[in-house]
């Protein structure tokens, strides 16, 4: 059978992606990995701690990353990669040559070593950047292969695009609860925390901030909560949620819109008040984020103007209903672009938190890096609103 131009062009760039990220994730098996933490943790070094009682999607190992700094203060990390919500998502994780396609791929199942670049050395976690006003302080990354927002509890038979009965273990939040074991172990009185989420971490700020709170740290009285980039409507998140996640009550009962987001931060503030900072950022025109939304709505992986011009006023809105639930929530707000041929349909960047661009690009004139350090100082104050005023023609 001949295989039409298009799909054999298709094939042909999904088997480089699947090389280059082999290649990649060689490397740093190689040469990169860090060590298993054995003992007490030297200064300024990362360390993987294995979790035998923790399970990625696909059934594989968890383990966690931590780096002890030089000062007492605590950055919890609730890393992002991805969602599934159906047997449809479920069926398509993230793979180096579906992204080089673009394919539909929603999340990570596993934490190969490819993964170890997403979490540290990266962004807020780069602790040899000079420019990174965190770079001494404690660190504990709750890394996510899961697809449930960090909050879920279950294992969810699907059939792969091959037809072969598979399971999905959404197991995030007992991989959540054995990390912040963890973390309560060697770092167990900071004076200042910061629980800073990206992507489907963003989400899980605001519904995992009571344990952290209460259950780890209940005598820390210094607490910054960030949400980077936790934007993605969706009718059936409380189904979702509760049905296939099977997420413990305490989050599902609280979702009442298509924002769960905004949902549990409302919920956070209504129960606990200033006992947190709250913040939020995001970029303008999230070229994934977007493209998510076009599959929920029209069943199409891909993203374009108009989808992004649709993103663009769901953020506006989102910004109005956070700082309705209290007049001290911050933001910063920005829209660095997209490389055209990078993805093709333009669009602004997803997250800042975990990026290069964290402690380098600016949005009116400010690096995240040094906004964020503001905050946790108290200093507040928000970045890059002009960029939802509405355009006037």
């Amino acid at each position: 059978m001949k295989i039409e131009p298009k799909k054999q062009g298709i094939k042909i760039v999904s088997k480089m992606g699947d090389g280059l990220e082999n290649t990649i994730g060689r490397t740093v098996k190689n040469r990169l990995e860090v060590d298993d933490l054995k003992g007490e943790p030297e200064e300024m070094q990362w360390y993987r701690v294995p979790l035998p009682e923790g399970r990625s999607g696909d059934g594989s190992s968890y383990h966690t990353y931590i780096s002890k700094g030089t000062e007492n203060n605590l950055c919890i990390i609730i890393s992002g990669g991805g969602v599934a919500w159906n047997e449809y998502t479920a069926a398509r994780p993230v793979t180096g040559g579906k992204v080089a396609a673009g394919l539909p791929n929603f999340y990570w199942n596993n934490l190969r070593p490819f993964t170890q670049l997403m979490n540290i050395n990266i962004g807020i976690t780069n602790t040899k950047n000079a420019a990174n006003p965190f770079a001494k302080w404690n660190f504990v990354v709750v890394t996510y292969a899961t697809g449930d927002f960090h909050i879920g509890n279950s294992e969810f038979a699907y059939r792969d695009e091959k037809g072969e009965e598979k399971i999905l273990y959404f197991n995030g939040h007992n991989n959540f609860r054995l990390t912040m074991e963890v973390a309560k172990k060697l770092f167990p009185n900071p004076e200042r925390i910061l629980v800073a989420g990206n992507s489907a971490g963003a989400f899980a700020v605001p519904a995992l901030a009571p344990e952290i709170a209460d259950d780890y740290y209940p005598n820390c009285s210094d607490i910054t909560l960030l949400s980077d980039s936790g934007l993605l409507l969706f009718k059936d998140w409380k189904r979702t949620a509760g049905e296939i996640w099977k997420a413990d009550d305490r989050f599902v009962d609280t979702i009442h819109t298509d924002n769960p987001t905004v949902d549990w931060y409302e919920v956070l503030y209504r129960e606990y008040g200033e006992r947190f900072k709250y913040l939020y950022a995001s970029s303008t025109r999230d070229y994934l984020l977007s493209s998510y939304y076009n599959d929920i709505m029209t069943k199409q992986y891909k993203t374009d103007a108009d989808v992004q011009q649709v993103f663009y006023e769901q953020l506006r809105h989102m910004t109005e209903q956070l700082r309705e639930i209290t007049a001290d929530f911050h933001f910063y707000i920005f829209n660095w672009q997209m490389l055209p041929l990078a993805v093709g349909k333009g669009g602004t960047v997803h997250t800042a938190l975990k990026e290069i661009s964290f402690a380098s690009k600016k949005s009116d004139d400010v690096t995240m890096a040094d906004w964020l350090y503001d905050q946790v100082n108290d200093d507040m104050y928000d970045i890059g609103m002009r960029l939802l005023e509405p355009i006037c023609s």
